[in-house]
């Protein structure tokens, strides 16, 4: 059966647009397939930083014939009304089906619609589908209203063989669809006449072009390898680079130039990141693990000399880059980052919430109260350390290479003398970035990093500068997953509310209500941390609600401990007695218009068999009561959660043996009020009516 080949080549597309813009071609034309039930084998997409390519294979010659069904008046409309329905679908009645709903019967169209010869299709739907496909920045180019990311240069749209009929109408002027395209922009720019799939991937290797994109980075990492071995070295691993420099060339070539010596004696970070960032150079290592002085790189050209004028080119770039940032080095060297704090005065970092030099002040007086909740920390040596984290900011070399902030203060700490553990919590308090980077474990570290994020948090929220759906400028979400991190990772135990309202008085605005929002916003995230470790959703909204937990340690270890026993059988079974009760409680209480919660239960009123089982579970009830708020308060909470399986047998046996709705209104009322208690009781360990499932 044959395929379609559809390849849109223009100018070049950003690396990481191409993919995304490939399947979301491909997608588009198998949904409009699909709709007009038009079967197809698999699809496949290419894409280099010149094209996108969608082949979709075992496509029919003719569409399929159809039937399409549409409804029409009611059989006791007006005849006129009839006959305008029949001749607006071009049908006879004999041709229409008679159905019926509640309102009686109606006419049914069943309108055939013959197979059209597929090509006579494609072109409109590929059309649609080129329209469809959506950029974060796109243009147009002349008087077209047609937006792409790059200007369009070549269409390829062949189906069985043959070009497809069709263009892509640009107001003035039209991109005709073609049967050829172009090879590599220097290596073969002639055009390359295509037939099929297979004719298409074996003409562009040919004509340097590696269309897929898997094989052109599994190309690029074995080179890397092998080239790098060559010299004896390494290279240091980095797949996103991989990934970015995939769409960058069609036709990759890996070289290796040398670092100029003099160089070598800037920070590594400074060195990897002026080859990395600025020209997608790959680091080389040493065997012992050091930075070697040699770079490797991908070029989009093969060349007769093995590359060197473009070795010699690319060794020129980066010098100029190096003695860029060797000059930002020598340069910032004359002043200490003690003598550069009182610079951040002059730096906004927000409008509402004042300058760096203010940030940096209430981060110092934070860090203190956070210092006072961990007995090992040295408060003078924390004090130092946020006086100075924020001071690199001011620096040409993080001026140049922001990415830089904080482990180029390390260094200029460590040249200053200062102590490792404040140059370690200079480095490291923007940590943790993301789920994935490491967190902080010495206790300065952690300290000012924690002062940070929660003066960032409570000074957004305080503007209400809140995230908001997809939305979050500040990341602020990262701040709050940073603080849970720290906390839990290093096993802090201190009330977190308390702190947000420390925070909150050190600022000169308004924030009233600021720490209880944001035990909230916390607990949100707590969710999101949690959900990889399986536990649900409810069973945190359970242990919050019910106190408004705000020491996170001890509030993850009574959710694990209610999770685990709501597995167990006990846990599973008087779940469901907690809801049986309130099911009874809510119906009764919305039928009487009376809130049972607030009556006492009298234990003495019923005196019959079904009355000791009910004086059997209230001295179950306050045993367990009791034993419970002993255990909360010594933080045994996997023995809080398991003594509630002394209400098990109890009350099964009230559910089963005791009517609660009886004639009698008094014993009916004091059954009610027992059936609260066992909510009441319940809800001591956790807010049961918060669990789902």
């Amino acid at each position: 059966m044959p395929d379609l080949l559809l390849e849109l080549l223009s100018e070049e597309v950003p690396a990481g647009l191409q993919e995304i813009a490939a399947n979301q071609l491909s997608d588009y034309i198998i949904s409009a397939l699909d709709e007009l039930e038009i079967k197809h084998s698999d699809t496949e997409v290419f894409s280099t930083p010149r094209r996108i390519s969608v082949v979709v294979n075992g496509l029919p010659t003719l569409q399929p014939d159809r039937k399409i069904q549409r409804k029409g008046p009611r059989a006791d409309a007006p005849r006129k009304a009839i006959e305008g329905f029949l001749a607006a679908n071009g049908v006879s009645l004999e041709e229409c089906e008679l159905h019926e709903d509640k309102k009686g019967p109606f006419y049914i169209a069943i309108i055939e619609i013959k197979g059209l010869h597929l090509k006579s299709i494609l072109a409109d739907l590929i059309e649609v589908a080129i329209g469809k496909v959506s950029w974060p920045r796109s243009m147009r180019w002349a008087d077209s209203r047609f937006r792409w990311v790059r200007p369009l240069r070549n269409i390829l749209a062949v189906f069985d063989g043959s070009p497809i009929a069709g263009k892509l109408d640009l107001e003035r002027g039209s991109l005709e669809f073609s049967d050829h395209t172009y090879g590599h922009r220097f290596l073969a720019p002639g055009i390359i006449k295509i037939k099929n799939r297979d004719d298409y991937l074996k003409q562009l290797e040919k004509s340097f072009v590696l269309i897929n994109r898997e094989e052109r980075k599994n190309f690029i990492e074995n080179s890397l390898k092998k080239k790098a071995k060559k010299v004896g070295l390494s290279v240091k691993q980095d797949n996103s680079l991989i990934d970015e420099v995939t769409g960058l060339v069609e036709w990759p070539e890996v070289l290796i130039g040398d670092i100029d010596e003099q160089f070598m004696g800037l920070p590594v970070e400074v060195l990897i990141t002026s080859m990395r960032t600025h020209q997608k150079y790959f680091a080389l290592e040493l065997p012992n693990g050091k930075l070697a002085s040699k770079f490797a790189f991908v070029s989009n050209i093969s060349t007769q000399d093995g590359g060197k004028d473009i070795i010699m080119g690319n060794q020129r770039v980066l010098k100029a880059r190096l003695a860029d940032a060797q000059h930002f080095w020598d340069q910032d060297r004359k002043k200490s980052l003690d003598d550069l704090v009182p610079s951040l005065d002059r730096i906004v970092f927000h409008a509402k919430l004042g300058s760096l030099g203010s940030k940096v002040n209430r981060i110092s007086k934070l860090s203190i109260s956070i210092a006072r909740e961990i007995p090992e920390a040295d408060t003078e040596t924390i004090v130092r350390a946020s006086r100075l984290a924020k001071a690199d900011l001011v620096t040409g070399m993080v001026g140049e290479f922001p990415e830089l902030q904080g482990a180029i203060g390390k260094y200029y700490s460590l040249l200053d003398d200062e102590s490792s553990e404040v140059a370690t919590a200079i480095a490291e308090h923007y940590s943790p970035l993301g789920p994935s980077d490491k967190c902080p474990s010495e206790i300065t570290s952690i300290t000012v990093s924690l002062a940070d994020k929660i003066d960032t948090l409570v000074g957004f929220w305080a503007i209400n500068e809140k995230p908001t759906g997809s939305k979050d400028p500040y990341a602020l979400r990262r701040a709050g997953l940073g603080i849970i991190r720290l906390i839990l990772e290093n096993r802090l135990r201190f009330s977190l509310r308390s702190l947000f309202s420390i925070s909150s008085d050190l600022y000169e605005i308004k924030t009233d209500g600021v720490p209880d929002d944001l035990m909230v916003f916390i607990a949100e995230r707590l969710k999101v941390y949690l959900r990889e470790e399986g536990v649900l959703h409810s069973h945190i909204e359970a242990i919050f609600s019910l106190s408004a937990e705000d020491d996170l340690l001890r509030l993850l270890e009574r959710v694990k401990a209610l999770s685990e026993f709501l597995k167990s059988e006990d846990g599973s079974n008087l779940l469901v007695a907690y809801r049986r009760a309130a099911n009874i409680v809510r119906q009764e209480e919305k039928k009487d218009k009376k809130n049972f919660s607030g009556e006492s239960y009298d234990p003495n009123l019923s005196v019959d068999s079904e009355g000791e089982l009910e004086a059997e579970l209230w001295r179950a009830m306050i045993a367990t009561k009791s034993k419970v708020n002993e255990l909360i308060k010594s933080e045994r909470f996997v023995e809080a959660m398991t003594s509630l399986a002394l209400l098990r047998k109890p009350i099964d046996d009230f559910f089963e043996n005791v009517i609660v709705n009886v004639d009698d209104l008094d014993i009916r009322n004091n059954r009610l009020c027992l059936c609260t208690q066992i909510q009441q009781v319940m809800d001591n360990v956790a807010d049961f009516s918060k669990i789902e499932g």
